[in-house]
């Protein structure tokens, strides 16, 4: 489970129909938050008093909510619609039952996979909350095994050669089954050719 400082907890239930009606959601957004949401909870605060760290240049506040879910699948919108309507910067852990998974917005929506709760984790690491900001992207949104914490690459430039590295794996996956069916040789080696170059492109991109 997550833990922080014990300056840093509140613990503060947010009336449901209260914080939805505060935001600006699509008809069927709504009804998703109605259906899929049980219950949102302001867990921490991160900022100077309660951290003992400086604040930002652009950051002076992160606040950690919970959000209980009714079911394991729920509509991201909802989430994204929160990040996106606040002024604060958001951690977001996502619960159902006794696993749960951790998001956060960075220009997109980024997630973890899902996991037993007493096996999350999150730290607060640096000296300001810009850079505690940054580690957070870096924890959430960035898959160790998909881009390495090369540090002479910032987090957007990896996060970029991330993407490219999803983009290439989905296509290379599309190729895979397309050639396992198709019957005319000719065909067959075209797709093979393609994908021997699009393989040998990934393993560039990974640094391999």
């Amino acid at each position: 489970m997550l833990t922080f400082p014990s300056k840093t907890t509140v613990g503060r239930i947010m009336p449901k129909e209260a914080f939805y009606k505060r935001l600006t959601l699509k008809g069927d957004v709504r009804d998703k938050f109605v259906s899929d949401v049980r219950r949102i909870v302001l867990e921490y605060k991160l900022a100077p008093d309660t951290l003992n760290v400086e604040k930002g240049k652009e950051i002076s506040e992160i606040l950690v909510l919970s959000i209980d879910l009714k079911k394991k699948e729920m509509d991201f919108r909802i989430v994204e619609n929160i990040a996106r309507q606040n002024a604060h910067k958001l951690i977001f852990l996502l619960k159902f039952q006794e696993h749960g998974q951790l998001a956060i917005y960075y220009n997109k929506l980024y997630k973890t996979k899902w996991m037993p709760l007493e096996n999350m984790k999150l730290d607060a690491k640096g000296l300001n909350l810009d850079t505690i900001w940054e580690e957070f992207i870096e924890q959430i949104a960035l898959e160790e095994e998909k881009v390495s914490h090369n540090k002479s690459l910032s987090v957007d430039e990896r996060l970029e050669k991330q993407e490219i590295i999803l983009k290439l794996q989905k296509e290379i996956d599309r190729l895979e089954r397309i050639s396992r069916k198709e019957k005319q040789p000719k065909k067959k080696f075209e797709q093979f050719t393609q994908l021997q170059r699009m393989k040998k492109k990934l393993a560039e991109e990974k640094g391999e």
